[in-house]
């Protein structure tokens, strides 16, 4: 590969600019899961963008699951995985999991990167200060949680604080009883609350797309008009119908903008953040 010249970086950083200036002290919620979780390489290089923007002012909420570490777990003590419309069915033994890896180990695996990456992180679930307040979903998933109402004074109170929030996707009833969440929706929820700048949710997908055999009818730009076309017609179905639909209730509840990107593509994040071109498909009203 031909290095880069200092002149071509100086050109990287000005044509960058009018975009950091857009996003500078602008709340970014960022929702992380997917191959670049589990892929070494890719999670250092994720990071290492969240990093970035953290230090160029962009106000980061950093929002992960953690659905291969969980099923490694039961699958070590003998609990099979089952799922229902891609919700993962939750009884109590597997509650105990879910929380014990997503508030436990990948938060704080997390955190600690980022720290050693040169960022300020702390590590939040939705049970503290009871961010995330649900309801029981649905009694044939068991300890499912529908959102009822999100908390943001420990998210603010991080980020003034100049911390990078990275809140697992768990959250509580009110009476001791812990839930299990997608986080799909956990973000989309939060970055509602607080009223961000923009949404990013990282997949192992690049978009939506006309032809999914095809990456040349990627959809770069969507309005909801569109959107409602698009499934009716049929091209957006399947496991993209919950993905666009979490896209969709960001942006109703205030979300300016929401991208749906590949998080395989190395630097994946500041590539749609930071350039003109982008990679993925944004969501907008109109």
């Amino acid at each position: 590969m031909q290095a880069v010249s200092n002149a071509q970086k100086a050109r990287i950083l000005r044509d960058a600019l009018p975009y950091i200036k857009e996003y500078n002290g602008k709340v970014v919620v960022v929702k992380y899961g997917g191959n670049a979780m589990i892929n070494e390489d890719l999670k250092k290089a994720v990071l290492a963008d969240i990093v970035l923007l953290n230090l160029i002012g962009v106000k980061v909420v950093f929002v992960h699951g953690g659905g291969p570490h969980i099923k490694e777990v039961l699958a070590e003590i003998g609990v099979e995985s089952k799922f229902i419309n891609g919700l993962r069915v939750t009884d109590e033994k597997t509650m105990k999991v879910v929380q014990m890896v997503l508030a436990g180990q990948v938060n704080k695996d997390l955190v600690n990167l980022l720290g050693d990456l040169g960022g300020k992180a702390i590590g939040l679930c939705g049970i503290d200060g009871q961010m995330i307040q649900v309801e029981q979903q649905d009694k044939e998933l068991g300890l499912v949680g529908k959102i009822t109402k999100i908390d943001t004074a420990l998210i603010e109170d991080s980020l003034a604080n100049g911390y990078i929030p990275v809140i697992s996707s768990v959250g509580t009833d009110g009476h001791g009883q812990s839930y299990n969440i997608n986080a799909d929706t956990a973000a989309a929820e939060i970055a509602g609350a607080l009223q961000a700048e923009c949404m990013i949710s990282m997949t192992n997908i690049d978009g939506v797309l006309r032809d999914p055999a095809d990456p040349s009818t990627l959809f770069h730009c969507l309005t909801m008009a569109q959107v409602e076309s698009l499934t009716e017609e049929g091209i957006i179905a399947g496991g993209m119908i919950p993905k666009v639909s979490c896209c969709t209730d960001a942006i109703k509840a205030g979300v300016k903008r929401v991208f749906i990107i590949n998080g395989t593509v190395p630097h994946a994040i500041l590539i749609e953040m930071l350039t003109e071109e982008g990679l993925g498909t944004m969501f907008v009203e109109a």
